[in-house]
């Protein structure tokens, strides 16, 4: 055979070789390509399913027997406060104090001036002084005819009458004495002074204004505070009435002293529930010797509330709040959910203690995934590398059905 003949044989060969390698390397991505699409498959059913059945978080009921608090906010009052009213009327003739000082007992506040008054009282000591002349000569005419009665140159009748003549004068005297008094008391009501130790908190006057005597509201002319020691007034919650007694402790704080905080005691009970409120008024004593707090101020109240002995305690993200009433998903042994209503015996905002429904055995999930229901499979969560449990893959909300 010429090697003309033998080369077309040669090159058929190795086209057909060629054409093998490539059908064997199409087959061989194809194959690929679905081993990829299977494994793609598999791990996607693989992340459905670990997303269908929920990892939770579980922790156990706290038990009772801790001190828990109780945060109310309260109001501040000066232990006395007296609002000062003129008790004449006149213009004020001079003012002796400002607001924030410091006054004593019986110091001078103001002066009022007094004419319509001064003359009254003039007028009186004036009908005084012919009172007291008429019954003189009425005293020594009475006498006269006294002792001309002896002598039986007057009737017994006209001796009497002179006599009554005498006593009418004698207690027309006596009321124009008491009248003469009553302006002279009056007239010592000229001159404000401080009803006792304390701080001048308000002045509602100045110098030349007209004054009216009487305790309307808006005319007092000064307000006078004793803030050595504070009341303050709180409503209680009906829940907390038995926790508290009188005597017991808190601690106050108020926002413009940030950090600091002063000794409250409870010292009366209103011993009434408002209507209204539903909660009870308790009146607190405070000591404000250097006075650092404020009367008529707001302040926060924090009591020491001692938990019921046996009761349960669960943080407020394990509550579901439904149609249902209140309850919480507990975890079985198989790791299935069980929902159980309890009743709240105290929220302290922090932790609620729990009245019924719960016991110390059972395995609460911390925070409920939305729309957990009875038998629902949950995956518990294990702790990582830090020792701490892994977060659950859902929020508690709190308006699921």
């Amino acid at each position: 055979m010429s090697p003309e003949s033998a080369h077309p044989s040669v090159s058929r060969r190795k086209l057909q070789l060629a054409a093998l390698v490539l059908a064997l390397a199409a087959a061989a991505v194809v194959l690929a390509g679905i081993a990829t699409r299977r494994s793609q498959a598999t791990e996607l059913r693989e992340r459905a399913e670990s997303q269908t059945v929920p990892t939770v978080v579980l922790i156990a009921p706290a038990q009772g027997g801790a001190a828990a608090t109780l945060d109310l906010p309260g109001r501040i009052e000066a232990n006395a406060r007296a609002p000062i009213y003129a008790r004449v009327s006149g213009y004020l003739k001079s003012w002796k104090v400002d607001i924030g000082a410091s006054v004593r007992n019986g110091q001078l506040l103001a002066e009022i001036e007094t004419p319509d008054l001064d003359q009254q009282l003039l007028q009186a000591q004036a009908e005084l002084a012919t009172a007291k002349a008429n019954a003189a000569l009425a005293a020594s005419t009475a006498m006269r005819w006294q002792s001309m009665l002896a002598s039986d140159s007057v009737s017994r009748q006209e001796a009497e009458e002179k006599a009554g003549d005498l006593s009418a004068k004698q207690s027309v005297v006596n009321a124009l004495q008491a009248n003469v008094e009553r302006f002279q008391t009056l007239k010592h009501f000229a001159r404000i002074v401080a009803p006792f130790d304390g701080v001048v908190t308000a002045r509602n006057t100045d110098v030349g204004a007209l004054i009216n005597g009487g305790g309307g509201p808006g005319s007092e002319l000064f307000v006078v505070s004793d803030t050595r020691k504070l009341r303050v007034y709180v409503s209680l919650p009906q829940n907390y009435v038995s926790a508290i007694r009188q005597g017991s402790k808190a601690r106050l704080s108020v926002p413009e002293s940030p950090g600091r905080f002063y000794a409250a005691t409870v010292q009366s009970l209103a011993q009434a529930i408002s209507t209204g409120s539903g909660s009870m008024l308790i009146q607190l004593t405070v000591d404000n010797a250097r006075a650092d707090l404020l009367p008529g101020g707001f302040a926060n109240l924090s009591f020491e509330l001692p938990r019921a002995s046996g009761s349960l305690s669960v943080p407020p993200s394990a509550l579901i709040n439904g149609k249902n009433g209140l309850r919480v998903a507990t975890v079985s042994a198989d790791n299935k959910v069980t929902l159980k209503s309890v009743t709240v015996a105290r929220d302290l905002g922090t932790v609620v203690e729990i009245a019924t429904g719960l016991s110390a055995n059972d395995r609460l999930i911390e925070s409920p995934p939305d729309g957990i229901n009875d038998g629902d499979p949950v995956r518990v969560a294990t702790a990582n590398a830090t020792g701490a449990p892994a977060q659950p893959s859902g929020k508690r909300d709190s308006g699921k059905q």
